[in-house]
């Protein structure tokens, strides 16, 4: 069966363009006009939707500096997670303007909820699909929840094992939704070349039967490019006004116009990948005539012994086969025949 997945009015399968996905995250810096500037941004540049996350940072963690609540290493280096989540939230109150703000561009606009409640506060937006971040994918009840709105699921994949994969996967179809998409991710900030993996997303695709894709957090557009080559059909990639603005998520985030020369990339890319078929187009065919043919090179008489120095392969392709080239060799001539006619049969005896 037709693997296929519909969120807003794009319709997301193995014979559709890619999707493509601004992600907002905290780029914002708590100003809601610079959060429409991101989304008008994305606009311009080409994305289908734009992306944000639902949570303040008593629904995701608690206001604790312990150990574990500390962060250790990376970008978010010295600081508690409740901290970070302080700084990078996207307040509520803003969240249905800006999705109306998203439509009128004509953008899908989608968010990642982080526990039950933003789930309740998405559903009375309508949301159109719900994206599951790589750290909630063991959250089992969760996941179960969003499952039961029956709305398309993007589960990102970057911490998981195999058997996480599989049980969150198992999770959304107990619960009757098979609109499932599986992104590959690296859940490093920004992330390395060589831990990207991406032959892991036709494999993803072919292991759970589900359209697959990239959330990429590496520098550039190289990753993006090479998985929309191995079949990736969604592809999201943190946008940002300007990197030298700051914000939590700037580090490893696309300026406008290097979104758009990806989303430019890709459209190309996906020009140039086609289909599997060896029927050849006009173009093809009329290059052929260009090709190598057999031709008389030497005048012959009457009678004469066509040999290798006066039969030969040559451009253009308008002769006999090559093939026919030995079958040739040492027959005798029908007629004369003169240098630069293509060989024909009717001349051989």
């Amino acid at each position: 069966m037709k693997k296929e997945v519909k969120i807003g009015n794009h319709i997301i399968s193995e014979d559709s363009p890619v999707y493509i996905v601004a992600e907002m995250s905290g780029n914002h810096n708590m100003d809601f006009e610079r959060a429409k500037k991101i989304i008008a941004a994305a606009a311009e540049a080409g994305a289908d939707a734009v992306k944000i996350q639902t949570y303040t940072p008593d629904t995701i963690t608690i206001d604790c500096d312990s150990e574990p609540f500390q962060t250790q290493k990376g970008l978010w280096e010295g600081t508690t997670l409740y901290e970070l989540y302080k700084t990078a939230y996207t307040p509520w109150e803003w969240q249905k303007e800006l999705m109306e703000y998203a439509g009128s561009l004509g953008l899908d606009f989608f968010s990642s909820p982080f526990d039950l409640t933003a789930i309740d506060f998405l559903e009375e937006l309508n949301v159109p699909a719900y994206k599951v971040a790589s750290f909630e994918i063991n959250d089992i009840p969760f996941i179960r929840k969003i499952a039961r709105t029956k709305k398309p699921i993007i589960l990102s994949t970057g911490i998981a094992w195999l058997e996480d994969i599989d049980l969150a996967v198992r999770t959304c179809r107990e619960e009757g939704n098979n609109n499932i998409i599986l992104l590959k991710c690296i859940s490093a900030y920004p992330a390395p070349f060589e831990q990207m993996n991406l032959k892991v997303i036709p494999n993803l695709s072919q292991t759970f039967d589900c359209i697959s894709g990239l959330s990429d957090h590496s520098l550039g557009t190289e990753t993006a490019i090479a998985s929309v080559a191995l079949g990736a059909k969604m592809i999201e990639k943190h946008m940002t006004l300007s990197r030298s603005d700051g914000g939590v998520d700037s580090a490893f985030s696309m300026e406008k116009e290097e979104f758009a020369h990806m989303v430019s990339q890709i459209r190309n890319v996906e020009k140039a990948l086609g289909k599997a078929t060896y029927e050849l187009n006009e173009t093809q065919i009329d290059s052929r005539t260009k090709s190598r043919s057999l031709f008389v090179v030497e005048d012959i008489c009457k009678g004469q012994i066509f040999t290798p120095q006066n039969i030969r392969s040559i451009r253009p392709g308008t002769g006999m086969h090559t093939k026919h080239y030995e079958e040739i060799l040492g027959k005798k001539a029908r007629c004369s025949v003169k240098k630069g006619m293509p060989m024909d049969w009717k001349y051989i005896e």
